[in-house]
């Protein structure tokens, strides 16, 4: 039967009944709708259906005869540049992924009711996700395009052409046309002539012994091209740090948890892959799976890994913390429990491999092309020059993509086939794959004197990091190391364990560690000003950390310090607010740190009179590509079309490291800053004309060396920089969040509109881990679905007003910017606890919260007495 209809006002007839979704991407090539999850819930694959918003993913091509379906590539060229310029100049575009699904569902409330208000906007959208910006960006840019279609606003053209771009403006983002359009390519959007698709057998278990894998139904079938196994493998170890993580269990081999790869099946389309996969057998024998640190690390239990069931361990201890308490007037002990959470990042993991030279390239979608190619010449035995790694766009990661996932699959079946090959993860095999937030289980105890000034914190701090090490060591250091919090008292004994269990790994995930237990040091505060008789402010604001006063961790804070200003920027409104308010405060490094060699790399082309710029620093929606534009603007004095910054290439682009540790702006974009000079230089000796330099390169790195974790100083330099920040809650008198102030102090501000949608963003980030965000798992199996995550929506959004406080004495690099992607999320999950400690004087000390207006049961609120 055929089935015909109108896509973007084109007739087109198909015979096979098919999702919507796969017939516009695979056969219009419309790319701009993107496969975000294929059930129903995410939102990117909204398109207009004879006027509606509705989902490609769960509409079929046999409904849709006689229908009209619009898609961004199907928008007029007046509402094209509208959304442009309004998603541009609000700073609604981050990472993009999200974007045109956004745009649909708005224009399909405008093409309705051109003057929409805030609520209508925010219902229209309230089926889209969006994990970067925290969607008020996004309603700030569907108001601006709904003015501009309406006649009330014009466009500016100056804004995107940007001849006022350099640090500190408002700048247009470098990439929002191609992520607006949908033009942009994402690593999915890649078709290669006879590029085949690839997809892993993954385990049926979280413990079991493999005793045979039989494919020989799966080789029969037609269109299938090659299913491989752990012996195709070079070197069957892989990881981010630790090599422990099996590319494939071997045959006799026991698997770690249930996302594990048994087979890798090769096929010449994803139909025919699908079919095949469930024809591949796989013989095990069910051993006890270990699904709590408890199970783990009970004298009974078996190595999950050779040497025992701790992975990681750190001990941090500074002062003497007996002699500390045994002079407070005041010491409460408490235990807090976190929960697995899920990045949720639009994007699932793809890559796509080809032969390339003498060996492989990767169109990756990851947090360091460098890393990736590290891994992938590991598993292949070859060296890393032979593999060339390349960023397209990202569709978000915060922390999520900093392991290899889908990109050593797809290099070893180019290499063992020779032709360019597709591994594409569903959304479900993204959950039960790539690694979470650690959950946590630990004791704080913290004392201080009578006056409320803090004298010493002792912590047993437990991380379940799951089957494989991923990064424990580094995420358990930085959650101990800033358990102590932006305070300066100078006692401490911080013991940290992350224990393997038969669970999905644990690894990097935005605030590295610090979001659980900055949520029961700061949780605590309150608690301890309540004994002494002061406000949850005043005790902050005694033990606040200034510049020239030394953290617990011995460093000297520098010049640019501001904690206290943040804390001040929000007294007026908290004191206003008394009784339904809460506060918190966070500190986060900037940079890797601890003695490691942490570098900063750029080089500046002249080409064609323009200048372009190569760094290996993967842009995730962040904005590092244009904050990197801004920095050349700045000295240079050139126009936002004058200067080109290329996506990370391993081939092309020296290396920066991981776009991880809130470290791009202030570490590469030191380089970026030194480079810059030599040619401002260069420049200065032909009175500016670029076209004399052509061909010039300008070579730049930075680094900073700091001091090891437990170096013989008083005063040790573990991190270049810290960002700090105060967070205000208040909850209306359902118990409701209403408002959330966050105030940061995060150096200079290179892009004003691009570091408030990151706070917004890092906020509900926040308040989600807090209230409503539970990644279930049972017995090892992952239970949730996309769309049982508890991920907010915009209707769900509270007033979010982003501060951002800079001080005149700032750093003397990278123009004093800091670094903000981390901290935003880190005080937000305390504040709101606070909050509710205010109204009903409940501890709420597990992840997410019980007894609020968000929970199940919701509960009723009354004052606290």
């Amino acid at each position: 039967m055929e089935y015909t209809f109108t896509v973007n006002g084109k007739e087109v007839s198909t015979s096979e009944d098919k999702a919507l979704l796969t017939f516009l991407r695979e056969d219009m090539k419309l790319k701009s709708v993107k496969d975000g999850c294929s059930q129903g819930t995410c939102g990117t694959c909204t398109v207009i259906i004879d006027g509606r918003a509705l989902k490609a993913c769960t509409n079929k091509t046999s409904k849709m005869a006689g229908k009209s379906v619009i898609t961004t590539e199907g928008l007029s060229e007046t509402e094209r540049e509208a959304y442009v310029y309004g998603f541009g100049v609000t700073g609604a575009v981050q990472c993009g992924f999200c974007t045109p699904g956004m745009i649909m569902s708005s224009k399909a409330l405008l093409d309705k009711d051109p003057n929409p208000s805030e609520d209508d906007i925010k219902k229209a959208l309230r089926t889209n996700i969006c994990r970067c910006t925290g969607y008020k960006k996004i309603i700030e840019g569907v108001q601006l395009t709904a003015a501009i279609l309406r006649g009330d606003e014009k466009i500016d053209s100056d804004r995107e052409a940007g001849d006022d771009f350099g640090v500190g403006e408002a700048a247009f983002r470098t990439d929002v046309r191609d992520k607006v359009t949908g033009t942009g390519l994402y690593a999915d959007d890649i078709e290669m002539e006879g590029m085949l698709h690839a997809s892993a057998v993954r385990s049926a278990y979280p413990r079991a012994r493999v005793l045979d894998i039989d494919f020989s139904a799966a080789l029969e079938l037609p269109g299938v091209v090659a299913v491989l196994t752990a012996e195709d493998v070079p070197n069957n170890k892989v990881g981010h740090i630790m090599y422990d993580w099996d590319v494939m269990i071997a045959k006799g081999d026991i698997t770690r948890f249930v996302g594990d790869a048994i087979a890798l099946v090769v096929a010449e389309n994803e139909e025919i892959l699908e079919e095949a996969k469930a024809l591949v057998k796989v013989d095990y024998e069910v051993l006890e799976a270990y699904t709590s640190m408890e199970a783990a690390l009970a004298e009974e239990a078996e190595d999950i890994h050779p040497g025992g069931n701790i992975c990681q361990q750190r001990h941090i201890t500074r002062g003497d913390i007996k002699t500390a308490f045994e002079n407070s007037a005041h010491i409460i002990t408490h235990k807090f429990s976190t929960p697995f959470t899920e990045h949720a990042f639009l994007e699932p993991e793809c890559s796509v491999a080809f032969p390339y030279k003498d060996g492989v390239k990767v169109f990756s979608s990851d947090q360091g092309t460098y890393d990736i190619r590290r891994e992938i010449s590991v598993m292949l035995g070859w060296d890393p020059e032979r593999v060339v790694v390349e960023n397209l766009y990202i569709g978000g990661a915060f922390g999520g993509k900093e392991d290899a996932s889908a990109q050593h699959l797809a290099a070893l079946c180019a290499v063992n086939l020779n032709k360019p090959v597709k591994v594409k993860f569903s959304r479900d095999e993204s959950l039960a794959f790539h690694p979470k937030r650690h959950p946590m289980e630990a004791e704080f105890t913290l004392g201080c004197d009578e006056e409320g000034n803090l004298t010493g914190l002792d912590a047993e701090i437990y991380f379940d990091t799951g089957a494989y090490a991923s990064l424990c060591g580094p995420v358990l250091e930085r959650a101990c190391t800033h358990a102590v919090g932006p305070y300066t008292y100078q006692n401490t004994d911080i013991r940290g364990y992350g224990v393997y269990t038969n669970n999905v790994p644990a690894g990097a995930f935005r605030g590295f560690g610090v979001c659980q237990t900055e949520y029961a040091l700061e949780s605590m505060l309150d608690l301890l000003a309540e004994k002494v008789g002061i406000s949850p402010w005043e005790i902050r604001y005694r033990n606040a950390i200034e510049p020239g006063k030394v953290l617990p961790n011995g460093q000297i804070a520098d010049q640019s310090t501001a904690l206290k200003e943040t804390l001040e920027a929000v007294k007026d409104v908290y004191e206003a607010n008394r009784g339904r308010a809460g506060l918190a405060c966070a500190m986060k490094n900037s940079g890797v740190g601890v003695g490691l060699p942490d570098k900063g790399r750029a080089r500046l082309e002249v080409q064609d009179s323009k200048v372009e710029v190569f760094c290996g620093a993967s842009e995730l929606g962040q904005g590092s590509s244009t904050v990197f534009a801004q920095m050349v603007a700045e000295l240079t004095g050139l126009g936002r079309n004058d200067i080109h910054v290329h996506a990370s290439n391993t081939e092309t682009s020296p290396d920066s490291g991981m776009s991880s540790g809130s470290r791009q702006t202030l570490i590469s974009g030191e380089a970026i800053r030194m480079a810059t000079e030599q040619l401002v230089a260069a420049m200065e000796e032909v009175d500016g004309d670029l076209s004399q330099l052509e061909g010039r390169k300008f070579d730049a790195e930075y680094f900073e060396p700091t001091d090891k974790l437990g170096v013989d100083k008083p005063n040790p330099k573990s991190h270049i920089a810290y960002a700090y920040a105060t967070h205000l809650v208040i909850l209306d008198e359902e118990g409701k969040v209403s408002d959330i102030y966050a105030a940061h102090d995060s150096g200079k501000v290179v892009n004003p509109v691009s570091i408030q949608g990151q706070i917004e963003g890092g906020v509900l980030m926040g308040m989600g881990y807090a209230l409503t965000e539970d990644f279930k798992t049972e017995d090892g199996y992952v239970k949730s679905k996309f769309g049982t995550l508890g991920l907010l929506r915009s209707t769900d959004i509270p007033n979010i007003e982003a501060i951002y406080v800079e001080k005149k004495d700032l750093l003397d690099v990278a123009y004093g910017a800091k670094g903000i992607g981390e901290i935003t999320t880190i005080p937000t999950a305390p504040a709101i606890q606070n909050a509710y400690y205010a109204m009903d004087g409940i501890l709420r000390n597990k992840l997410p919260m019980e007894e609020t207006a968000y929970s199940k049961p919701k509960k009723v609120f009354g004052n606290k007495e």
